[in-house]
Protein backbone atom coordinates (compact mmCIF):
# COMPACT_ATOMS: atom_id res chain seq x y z
CA UNK A 1 0.00 0.00 0.00
CA UNK A 2 1.25 3.22 -1.03
CA UNK A 3 0.12 6.31 1.05
CA UNK A 4 0.18 9.67 -1.27
CA UNK A 5 0.64 12.97 0.51
CA UNK A 6 -0.01 16.34 -1.25
CA UNK A 7 -2.84 14.54 -3.33
CA UNK A 8 -4.84 17.23 -4.20
CA UNK A 9 -2.05 19.30 -6.06
CA UNK A 10 -0.61 19.23 -9.62
CA UNK A 11 1.85 16.46 -8.69
CA UNK A 12 -0.03 14.26 -5.98
CA UNK A 13 -3.38 14.48 -7.88
CA UNK A 14 -1.67 12.79 -11.32
CA UNK A 15 0.34 10.22 -9.12
CA UNK A 16 -3.09 9.25 -7.90
CA UNK A 17 -4.38 9.40 -11.30
CA UNK A 18 -1.41 7.07 -12.89
CA UNK A 19 -1.67 4.90 -9.85
CA UNK A 20 -5.66 4.31 -9.75
CA UNK A 21 -5.22 3.99 -13.98
CA UNK A 22 -2.80 0.87 -12.97
CA UNK A 23 -4.78 -0.78 -10.61
CA UNK A 24 -2.19 -0.30 -8.20
CA UNK A 25 -3.20 -0.09 -4.01
CA UNK A 26 -2.86 3.46 -2.61
CA UNK A 27 -4.42 5.68 -0.47
CA UNK A 28 -4.60 9.84 -0.44
CA UNK A 29 -3.83 11.45 1.96
CA UNK A 30 -6.46 14.54 2.49
CA UNK A 31 -6.78 17.44 4.84
CA UNK A 32 -10.86 18.06 3.94
CA UNK A 33 -13.92 15.74 4.23
CA UNK A 34 -14.88 17.35 1.05
CA UNK A 35 -11.59 15.85 -0.84
CA UNK A 36 -12.01 12.61 0.94
CA UNK A 37 -15.55 12.11 -0.59
CA UNK A 38 -14.35 13.69 -4.13
CA UNK A 39 -11.96 10.52 -3.88
CA UNK A 40 -14.54 8.08 -2.65
CA UNK A 41 -16.72 8.63 -5.32
CA UNK A 42 -13.74 7.79 -8.27
CA UNK A 43 -13.04 4.57 -6.79
CA UNK A 44 -9.85 6.15 -5.01
CA UNK A 45 -9.42 5.03 -1.29
CA UNK A 46 -8.78 8.41 0.59
CA UNK A 47 -8.08 9.21 4.59
CA UNK A 48 -7.88 12.47 6.69
CA UNK A 49 -4.50 13.56 7.41
CA UNK A 50 -2.99 17.22 7.94
CA UNK A 51 0.43 17.54 8.37
CA UNK A 52 -0.49 20.50 11.10
CA UNK A 53 -2.08 17.79 12.99
CA UNK A 54 0.59 15.52 13.89
CA UNK A 55 -1.72 12.82 15.67
CA UNK A 56 -4.00 12.18 12.22
CA UNK A 57 -0.67 10.96 10.43
CA UNK A 58 -0.74 7.57 12.10
CA UNK A 59 -3.86 6.72 11.66
CA UNK A 60 -3.45 7.89 7.70
CA UNK A 61 -0.03 5.94 7.25
CA UNK A 62 -1.52 2.94 9.22
CA UNK A 63 -0.81 -0.31 6.62
CA UNK A 64 1.67 1.56 4.37
CA UNK A 65 4.66 -0.05 3.04
CA UNK A 66 5.34 3.46 0.84
CA UNK A 67 4.71 7.28 1.13
CA UNK A 68 5.60 10.16 -1.31
CA UNK A 69 5.93 12.96 0.82
CA UNK A 70 4.93 15.90 -0.96
CA UNK A 71 3.62 19.15 0.94
CA UNK A 72 3.08 23.51 -0.52
CA UNK A 73 5.74 25.51 0.34
CA UNK A 74 5.04 27.76 3.30
CA UNK A 75 7.13 29.03 6.67
CA UNK A 76 5.97 25.79 7.84
CA UNK A 77 7.40 23.11 5.41
CA UNK A 78 10.00 21.92 7.22
CA UNK A 79 8.46 21.42 10.78
CA UNK A 80 5.41 19.50 9.03
CA UNK A 81 7.65 16.98 6.62
CA UNK A 82 10.02 16.35 9.38
CA UNK A 83 6.83 15.18 11.92
CA UNK A 84 5.42 13.24 8.66
CA UNK A 85 9.00 11.41 8.26
CA UNK A 86 9.39 10.64 12.09
CA UNK A 87 5.20 9.68 12.39
CA UNK A 88 5.95 7.30 8.97
CA UNK A 89 8.79 5.70 10.88
CA UNK A 90 6.44 5.17 14.05
CA UNK A 91 3.66 3.81 11.91
CA UNK A 92 6.04 1.27 10.17
CA UNK A 93 6.08 2.91 6.34
CA UNK A 94 9.47 1.47 5.66
CA UNK A 95 9.94 3.23 2.09
CA UNK A 96 9.73 7.30 1.33
CA UNK A 97 9.47 8.73 -2.06
CA UNK A 98 10.52 12.77 -1.39
CA UNK A 99 9.36 15.81 -3.86
CA UNK A 100 12.24 17.83 -2.80
CA UNK A 101 13.75 21.07 -5.24
CA UNK A 102 17.16 21.71 -7.65
CA UNK A 103 18.09 24.21 -6.17
CA UNK A 104 17.85 22.87 -2.48
CA UNK A 105 21.06 23.81 -0.34
CA UNK A 106 20.88 24.68 3.51
CA UNK A 107 22.57 28.31 2.79
CA UNK A 108 20.30 29.20 0.13
CA UNK A 109 18.02 32.49 0.26
CA UNK A 110 15.00 30.82 -1.41
CA UNK A 111 13.41 29.33 1.67
CA UNK A 112 11.53 26.45 0.05
CA UNK A 113 14.82 25.21 -1.41
CA UNK A 114 16.85 25.66 2.29
CA UNK A 115 13.49 24.16 3.69
CA UNK A 116 13.85 20.97 1.49
CA UNK A 117 17.40 20.49 2.09
CA UNK A 118 16.96 20.46 5.78
CA UNK A 119 14.08 17.80 4.78
CA UNK A 120 16.15 15.94 2.68
CA UNK A 121 19.32 15.84 5.26
CA UNK A 122 16.70 14.16 7.88
CA UNK A 123 15.35 11.84 5.69
CA UNK A 124 18.56 10.31 4.46
CA UNK A 125 19.83 10.51 8.46
CA UNK A 126 16.03 8.59 9.50
CA UNK A 127 16.74 4.79 8.93
CA UNK A 128 14.10 4.61 6.34
CA UNK A 129 14.59 3.90 2.77
CA UNK A 130 14.14 6.71 0.61
CA UNK A 131 14.75 8.42 -2.79
CA UNK A 132 14.50 12.26 -3.61
CA UNK A 133 13.41 13.65 -6.51
CA UNK A 134 14.75 17.39 -7.19
CA UNK A 135 12.56 18.54 -10.38
CA UNK A 136 13.63 21.91 -11.52
CA UNK A 137 11.16 25.09 -12.15
CA UNK A 138 7.28 23.96 -13.01
CA UNK A 139 6.20 24.92 -16.47
CA UNK A 140 2.92 24.63 -14.32
CA UNK A 141 3.98 27.51 -12.52
CA UNK A 142 3.61 30.31 -15.81
CA UNK A 143 -0.32 29.56 -15.06
CA UNK A 144 0.43 32.61 -12.11
CA UNK A 145 0.81 34.73 -15.02
CA UNK A 146 -1.88 33.62 -17.09
CA UNK A 147 -3.69 37.47 -16.80
CA UNK A 148 -0.73 39.31 -18.32
CA UNK A 149 0.36 36.86 -20.89
CA UNK A 150 -2.96 36.95 -22.24
CA UNK A 151 -2.83 40.43 -22.44
CA UNK A 152 0.69 40.10 -24.37
CA UNK A 153 2.96 40.80 -21.00
CA UNK A 154 5.30 38.24 -19.17
CA UNK A 155 6.50 40.07 -16.52
CA UNK A 156 9.67 38.35 -14.67
CA UNK A 157 12.98 39.39 -13.49
CA UNK A 158 15.24 36.63 -14.62
CA UNK A 159 16.95 38.92 -17.39
CA UNK A 160 18.96 36.43 -19.48
CA UNK A 161 18.81 33.82 -17.27
CA UNK A 162 17.23 30.03 -18.57
CA UNK A 163 15.81 27.09 -16.80
CA UNK A 164 15.40 23.64 -17.68
CA UNK A 165 11.26 24.28 -16.82
CA UNK A 166 9.68 20.29 -16.23
CA UNK A 167 5.96 19.64 -16.62
CA UNK A 168 4.55 18.44 -13.37
CA UNK A 169 3.41 15.78 -15.26
CA UNK A 170 6.81 14.15 -15.46
CA UNK A 171 7.22 14.38 -12.35
CA UNK A 172 4.15 12.60 -11.26
CA UNK A 173 5.17 9.81 -13.82
CA UNK A 174 8.71 9.55 -12.20
CA UNK A 175 7.15 9.59 -8.97
CA UNK A 176 5.18 6.56 -9.99
CA UNK A 177 7.85 4.89 -11.55
CA UNK A 178 10.59 5.27 -8.34
CA UNK A 179 7.41 3.88 -5.78
CA UNK A 180 6.43 0.70 -7.90
CA UNK A 181 9.68 -0.33 -9.06
CA UNK A 182 12.48 -1.64 -6.96
CA UNK A 183 16.35 -0.42 -7.15
CA UNK A 184 15.58 3.21 -6.30
CA UNK A 185 17.06 3.36 -2.82
CA UNK A 186 19.66 5.95 -1.61
CA UNK A 187 18.97 7.43 -5.12
CA UNK A 188 18.66 11.32 -5.98
CA UNK A 189 17.13 12.45 -9.03
CA UNK A 190 17.14 15.71 -10.99
CA UNK A 191 14.37 16.28 -13.01
CA UNK A 192 14.32 18.61 -16.08
CA UNK A 193 11.79 19.29 -19.22
CA UNK A 194 14.19 18.53 -22.41
CA UNK A 195 15.84 22.09 -22.85
CA UNK A 196 17.20 24.99 -21.16
CA UNK A 197 15.02 28.22 -21.80
CA UNK A 198 14.96 31.73 -21.25
CA UNK A 199 11.76 34.01 -21.08
CA UNK A 200 12.39 35.32 -24.25
CA UNK A 201 12.07 31.79 -25.66
CA UNK A 202 9.05 31.45 -23.65
CA UNK A 203 7.27 34.49 -24.11
CA UNK A 204 8.06 33.22 -27.83
CA UNK A 205 7.32 30.37 -28.14
CA UNK A 206 3.82 31.08 -25.95
CA UNK A 207 3.43 33.35 -29.06
CA UNK A 208 3.55 31.05 -31.55
CA UNK A 209 0.56 28.83 -29.91
CA UNK A 210 -1.76 31.38 -28.49
CA UNK A 211 -1.55 33.12 -31.87
CA UNK A 212 -0.99 36.33 -30.36
CA UNK A 213 1.88 38.57 -29.62
CA UNK A 214 3.33 38.03 -26.14
CA UNK A 215 6.34 40.12 -24.84
CA UNK A 216 8.59 39.49 -21.90
CA UNK A 217 9.03 42.34 -19.37
CA UNK A 218 12.13 41.95 -17.40
CA UNK A 219 11.55 43.95 -14.38
CA UNK A 220 13.37 44.84 -11.13
CA UNK A 221 13.76 42.59 -8.45
CA UNK A 222 11.62 45.22 -6.01
CA UNK A 223 8.90 46.13 -8.72
CA UNK A 224 8.69 42.15 -9.17
CA UNK A 225 8.20 41.59 -5.87
CA UNK A 226 5.27 44.25 -5.88
CA UNK A 227 3.89 42.81 -8.97
CA UNK A 228 3.51 39.67 -6.69
CA UNK A 229 2.29 40.99 -3.48
CA UNK A 230 -0.37 42.92 -6.01
CA UNK A 231 -1.98 39.72 -7.08
CA UNK A 232 -2.34 38.74 -3.64
CA UNK A 233 0.79 36.52 -3.31
CA UNK A 234 2.34 36.46 0.62
CA UNK A 235 5.04 38.47 2.00
CA UNK A 236 6.48 34.88 2.28
CA UNK A 237 5.90 33.81 -0.99
CA UNK A 238 6.72 36.70 -3.14
CA UNK A 239 10.27 37.44 -1.42
CA UNK A 240 11.16 33.72 -2.23
CA UNK A 241 10.06 34.20 -5.85
CA UNK A 242 11.79 37.31 -6.55
CA UNK A 243 15.00 35.97 -4.79
CA UNK A 244 14.71 32.76 -6.95
CA UNK A 245 14.51 34.33 -10.15
CA UNK A 246 16.32 37.42 -9.74
CA UNK A 247 18.97 35.73 -7.85
CA UNK A 248 19.37 32.18 -8.65
CA UNK A 249 18.09 32.19 -12.49
CA UNK A 250 19.25 35.31 -13.53
CA UNK A 251 22.32 34.26 -12.28
CA UNK A 252 22.53 31.01 -13.93
CA UNK A 253 22.81 28.88 -11.61
CA UNK A 254 19.70 26.49 -12.61
CA UNK A 255 20.39 23.38 -13.39
CA UNK A 256 20.80 22.31 -17.81
CA UNK A 257 18.81 19.32 -18.86
CA UNK A 258 19.30 15.75 -17.57
CA UNK A 259 18.14 12.59 -19.26
CA UNK A 260 16.38 11.36 -16.28
CA UNK A 261 12.60 11.67 -17.09
CA UNK A 262 13.08 9.93 -20.58
CA UNK A 263 15.74 7.16 -18.67
CA UNK A 264 13.27 6.62 -15.70
CA UNK A 265 9.76 6.23 -17.72
CA UNK A 266 11.43 5.36 -20.95
CA UNK A 267 9.03 8.40 -22.43
CA UNK A 268 10.67 11.60 -23.00
CA UNK A 269 9.27 15.16 -21.20
CA UNK A 270 6.90 17.28 -21.99
CA UNK A 271 8.42 19.83 -24.36
CA UNK A 272 7.29 23.31 -24.00
CA UNK A 273 5.07 23.60 -27.14
CA UNK A 274 2.89 20.32 -25.46
CA UNK A 275 2.62 22.27 -22.35
CA UNK A 276 1.10 25.70 -23.66
CA UNK A 277 -0.65 23.74 -26.20
CA UNK A 278 -2.12 21.68 -23.89
CA UNK A 279 -2.98 24.50 -21.05
CA UNK A 280 -3.60 26.88 -24.27
CA UNK A 281 -7.67 27.51 -22.93
CA UNK A 282 -6.33 28.24 -19.31
CA UNK A 283 -3.62 31.55 -20.81
CA UNK A 284 -7.10 32.45 -23.69
CA UNK A 285 -9.41 32.50 -20.94
CA UNK A 286 -7.88 34.16 -18.71
CA UNK A 287 -7.93 37.43 -21.48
Amino acid sequence: MILVTGATGDIGGEVCRLLHDAGTPFRAMCRKQEQINAFREKGIDAVLGDFDRPDTLTGAMEGCESMLLLSGPSPDQTDREIRAIDAAKAAGVSRIVKISASDSNLRTPVPWAQAHAHIDHHLRASGLRWTILRPTAYMQNLLWFKDPISKGVLPQTSGKGCASWVDTRDVARVAVTVLTEGGHDKATYFLTGPEALDMRDISRRLSDVLGRKVRFVNLPKSAFWGLMRAVGTSQWMAKGLAVQFADVVAGHHAVDPTSEVERLTGVPPHDFEQFASDYRAQFVKAA
